[in-house]
Parts: C-alpha cells; structure tokens; sequence
C-alpha cells in the first residue's frame, strides 16, 4: 500500500501542487519563479487569445458530442444484428483508431493538400471545387481537424457501444417486437436505455476529453492560420515554450482542470438529483 501511495503522491499530487505554486508566479520555466499571486489569472481574464481558444475549445465539445457519437450508434445498431461478416465490419472500423496520431495527421494532410491530394487529383480530371486549403482557411480549418479527428475516433465508440449492445437480453427486443414495436421504436425503447451507462459515461469522458485535445491540432496547423484553430492546450504549449512564460501557461493548465471538473461536476450532481445517468 505504501508503495503504490507514494506512487501516487509522485506522479499525480506532487506535479498538481507545482501547477498551482507555479501559476501563481512569474516564472520561465528556467531559474527562480517570483511569486505574483493571482496576477496570472486577471491576466486570463484580459487575453483575447485565450478567450478565443476557449471557445474554439466550445465549439471541438459541441462537435465530439454529436458526430461521433450519431456515427458510432447508427454503425452499432446495424452491426449488432449482424452474423457473418460482423467481425470484419468492426474490425475495418476500429482500425482508424489504433494508427498513431503523428502516422493518421501525416496522411491527412497529404490528402487535404490543394497541391497533391484528392481535391488537386478531382480538378485534374476535370472536377473543380475540392482543390482549397482547407487547412489554410480561417474558416475552414479548426472543422477540417475535427473531421479528421473523427475519423480516427468514432470507430472507438462504436465498439463500446455495439459490446453494450449486445449485451441486453434478447428477451426485451423480441418483447418489443410482439408489442408492434418498429425498429426505430426499439431503438428509443430499448436499445438506448440498455445502453445508458456506457453511453452517459463517454459523453463525460469526451467532454472532458475535447478541453484537453491537442495532438491533431497541433500536428496540422498548430492552432493557425491567424489561430482560427487555436485550443487552450495548444496555446499553453505556445506560452510555456515559445514565449518561455511557464508560470502563465500553469495558469492556463488550471483553467482547463476548471473546465474539465466542472463536466464531471455536472454529471455527479445530474446523477445525485435523480437522474437516470
């Protein structure tokens, strides 16, 4: 028990109280950090680059509650009655999900290039329209991300959803099905309330998640162009070690455990109140 407790103490409190020492100070990442107080976080207040990533970061959880999770229950309900093939279908389906970040954004970027992907490929053969940088847009570019990021990502819900799916007894679907019930019925009444834990569960973990996403992002446009695709953590990498403000970017890293707890917060308080999550 000791062992694991001073693990724990190690890893997890120890670098959790530095954060909060350290956002409270004018520190570079180098030498001594002078200690400010909570100047940092008035600061936060007055940063437009920081409300700006906060709500792209609002705009990435109002995405990833939604498109995904709509992809990953219409490819589980058709797979669950599936027999032959079935393994195959899931299979080719999760597979996004297990190529490495660094490997599946490399690729993506190739694919959206106006000069060599698809849509310079399509223009070449006469169909014009898709040759845009998409990643070179203002507009377009914080939602190409997340498209791609989707790729790689529902296909790991799907299976959560499907094993959970499959196991709801049988009984209360053939039930249903003596009741007149049609398929979307079964659906409403039967396979999302067999489903409920697994699916409230990942919607928590996905919005805690979409306030802490950072990799594609950041492998594709680095929060550019002119950071129409900035987030909170990849502006926090741009202070720490671009602009060498470590004790800002510590400040920052406590707003997103803010935001992160605050989901959580909601969800304990949902479930304490009564409701079936």
């Amino acid at each position: 028990m000791l062992p694991i407790l001073a693990l724990y103490l190690t890893v997890v409190i120890g670098p959790s109280l530095a954060a909060v020492y350290y956002s409270m100070t004018d520190w570079s990442g180098i030498g001594k950090a002078e200690f400010i107080g909570l100047k940092n976080f008035q600061e936060i207040l007055r940063d437009a680059n920081y409300l700006k990533a906060l709500l792209n970061n609002l705009r990435w959880l109002a995405i990833f509650v939604t498109a995904p999770f709509a992809l990953a229950l219409i490819a589980a309900s058709m797979l669950r009655g599936v027999k032959k093939g079935g393994m195959v279908f899931r299979t080719l389906l999760f597979i996004p999900y297990i190529i490495p970040g660094v490997v599946a954004a490399s690729i993506w970027r190739n694919l959206v290039s106006p000069r060599v992907g698809i849509g310079s490929v399509l223009a070449s053969w006469g169909i014009p329209g898709l040759d845009f940088a998409f990643l070179g847009s203002t507009k377009t570019a914080l939602y190409t991300i997340a498209f791609i990021d989707n790729w790689h990502f529902w296909g790991y819900l799907m299976v959560l959803f499907l094993a959970a799916m499959q196991a709801i007894p049988s009984d209360l679907y053939d039930a249903a099905k003596v009741d007149g019930a049609n398929r979307w019925q079964e659906f409403r009444h039967v396979t999302i309330p067999g489903i409920r834990p697994t699916l409230v569960f990942m919607l928590m973990m996905v919005a805690v998640w979409s306030f802490l996403t950072f990799d594609y992002i950041w492998i594709l446009t680095q929060g550019g162009p002119a950071r129409s695709s900035e987030v909170l953590s990849t502006y926090l990498y741009k202070q720490a070690f671009n602009r060498f403000e470590a004790g800002y970017a510590s400040a920052i890293g406590l707003t997103m455990s803010l935001f992160a707890g605050m989901v959580i917060g909601i969800f304990v308080w949902l479930r304490r109140r009564g409701w079936d999550i």
